[in-house]
């Protein structure tokens, strides 16, 4: 008999360039994700984009996704790397993580 135990991944959240106005003026949110999801397959970045737009955007999503990714212009970094280095977002998220998101885009 095979047993699944459900693990979370505790993930540290930031956003910067204005993005934090979308998710309750709020920079910085320590966040617990599932370490699988439905399908089975560990949890990636773009697993969590969707979880944030699910469960921490506050408005304006056209802002944020574009396509069910982040908009042109949001430079993501995963600990401190550019995530195009990382394998954008099938990147699979780790215990500990730190996710910066930050608008490029200024107005003017």
């Amino acid at each position: 008999m095979t047993t699944t135990t459900i693990t979370t991944k505790s993930v540290r959240i930031e956003f910067g360039g204005g993005l934090e106005l979308l998710f309750a003026n709020q920079k910085s949110h320590k966040v617990d994700l599932p370490g699988t999801m439905v399908d089975g397959k560990p949890t990636n970045v773009h697993d969590l984009i969707l979880w944030l737009r699910d469960n921490l955007l506050k408005e304006r999503e056209e802002l944020f996704l574009d396509k069910n990714t982040v908009r042109p212009g949001i430079l993501v970094l995963i600990n401190d790397t550019d995530w195009e280095l990382e394998g954008e977002g099938d990147y699979v998220v780790q215990n500990n993580d730190e996710i910066v998101f930050i608008s490029t885009l200024h107005g003017g």
